[in-house]
């Protein structure tokens, strides 16, 4: 654990220069150890960056209703089936879609819970 003076000392060297610096290091040094570490931080700007396209939340959206096919969920999200499978492609690698085969079938859901709670989230906040 840092001394008081060396965060002093480690928080002046990063904080950008003006007249007056209030630091108060017990907080910076609380929060730092709630902080994620960076190689977290950046597995959730790319997670962001998959929710970022409003064409996946259309398809993320209708999976929150339940499991379809991908012919199905074309029609329910007005999109060839081309495009939809290559969206699926991307919310498959980013873990946020599951598949199971059903003979020559394939169905799409939400991964788990996590990913239905974030939609509904995000919901929320932007019809406030």
């Amino acid at each position: 654990m840092k001394t008081k003076n060396e965060i002093q000392n480690e928080i002046q060297s990063e904080a950008p220069s003006c007249e007056l610096i209030c630091v108060h290091p017990e907080e910076i040094e609380r929060i730092r150890d709630k902080m994620p570490d960076d190689d977290t931080l950046i597995d959730l700007a790319e997670l962001f960056k998959v929710f970022g396209d409003s064409t996946r939340i259309k398809i993320l959206s209708a999976l929150s209703c339940g499991e379809l096919c991908v012919c199905d969920l074309s029609v329910a999200v007005g999109m060839s089936n081309s495009a939809v499978s290559h969206q699926l492609k991307l919310l498959k690698n980013a873990e946020l879609v599951r598949f199971r085969r059903d003979g020559k079938v394939v169905f799409y859901s939400l991964a788990d819970d996590h990913v239905n709670t974030i939609l509904k989230q995000g919901l929320e906040h932007v019809n406030e």
